[in-house]
């Protein structure tokens, strides 16, 4: 496998691991919580959220309930092309 090729987990311990050695912690997407659904599942980066204050930090708990009951896996990079630790990261139907 290349350093640089993308995986997919649905792992909890994995995702907090790779999000935290970067620097992530577990957000939502502000204003799309409808009801006991926490919203669109975001890491953010940058800790007091992005693009004007867009996400909001949720506790790993909430994220890893969202992330469950939607169905979703945790696709990523550990490394780019060049050797340097890759942010990359989307979240998949499972």
């Amino acid at each position: 496998m290349a350093p640089n090729e993308s995986k997919t987990t649905t792992d909890h311990d994995e995702i907090r691991r790779w999000a935290q050695e970067r620097g992530g912690r577990p957000a939502r997407v502000k204003g799309t919580e409808r009801g006991d659904d926490v919203g669109i599942l975001r890491v953010d980066f940058s800790g007091d959220g992005d693009d004007g204050d867009a996400l909001e930090p949720i506790s790993w708990e909430e994220f890893f309930d969202e992330f469950d009951r939607e169905g979703l896996a945790f696709l990523y990079q550990e490394k780019t092309a060049d050797g340097q630790l890759s942010r990359f990261n989307k979240f998949v139907r499972r």
